[in-house]
C-alpha cells in the first residue's frame, strides 16, 4: 500500500478522531484550528482514500459475558499462496475469531480469538482449528490479564507536525 501524503492538520484530525470516535465535526474543527466545512471535507477525503477505515465502540467484553481470550498460533502445512488465502477465508468467517496475523518464523498464524466460555473456545479449537484443511499444529494461550490494550497508531511517535518519525 502506497504511503499516503498528508499535512500537519490531516494528522491532527486522525490524531483527534483516533482519541475520541464520536467527536462532533464543531468541536473537532475547534480543536485542530480549522473551520467545519473544510474540517468535514477534510474527514470525507481521509474516509474515502482508506486512512479511516471504520468507526466504532469499544466494548467491554467481561461485562458482556465474553470471559475467555486466547491467542492460537497455527502452523500450515503448506504456504502456497492458494492454502494462504483459503485459510485466511476460513478463519474471516469465524466470529471467535478476532485478529488474524500472519506471521513469519516458526508460527504461520497468530489468532486472537474471544469466546464465552473455556468450553467455546475449546469447540472451536477441535472442531473448527484443527479439523481444518492444512492445518498441521495449533498452540494455544490463554489470556490471564490484559496490561496494555492500545488501538491505532502510535501518535507518540510522530513528529511536531504529526508525521511518522524516521
Amino acid at each position: 500500500m502506497r504511503r499516503a501524503h498528508l499535512d500537519a492538520t490531516d494528522w491532527r484530525i486522525l490524531r483527534e478522531l483516533q482519541a475520541d470516535g464520536r467527536i462532533t465535526n464543531v468541536e473537532l474543527s475547534r480543536k485542530v484550528g480549522i473551520s467545519a466545512p473544510p474540517c468535514l471535507r477534510r474527514v470525507r477525503a481521509l474516509e474515502e482514500a482508506g486512512i479511516i477505515r471504520a468507526y466504532t465502540a469499544l466494548l467491554n467484553d467481561k461485562a458482556l459475558g465474553f470471559d475467555v481470550t486466547a491467542f492460537a498460533m497455527v502452523g500450515l502445512h503448506s504456504q502456497a499462496e492458494v492454502d494462504l488465502i483459503a485459510f485466511e477465508e476460513r478463519v474471516r468467517s469465524s466470529p471467535i475469531v478476532r485478529d488474524c496475523y500472519m506471521l513469519s518464523g516458526e508460527i504461520d498464524f497468530m489468532l486472537r480469538c474471544v469466546a464465552p466460555d473455556l468450553s467455546a473456545f475449546q469447540e472451536f479449537i477441535i472442531h473448527e482449528l484443527t479439523a481444518a484443511p492444512n492445518v498441521a499444529s495449533v498452540k494455544t494461550s490463554l489470556v490471564i490479564r490484559a496490561s496494555k490494550h492500545a488501538f491505532g497508531v502510535p501518535f507518540e511517535l510522530t513528529a511536531s507536525d504529526g508525521a511518522p518519525v524516521s
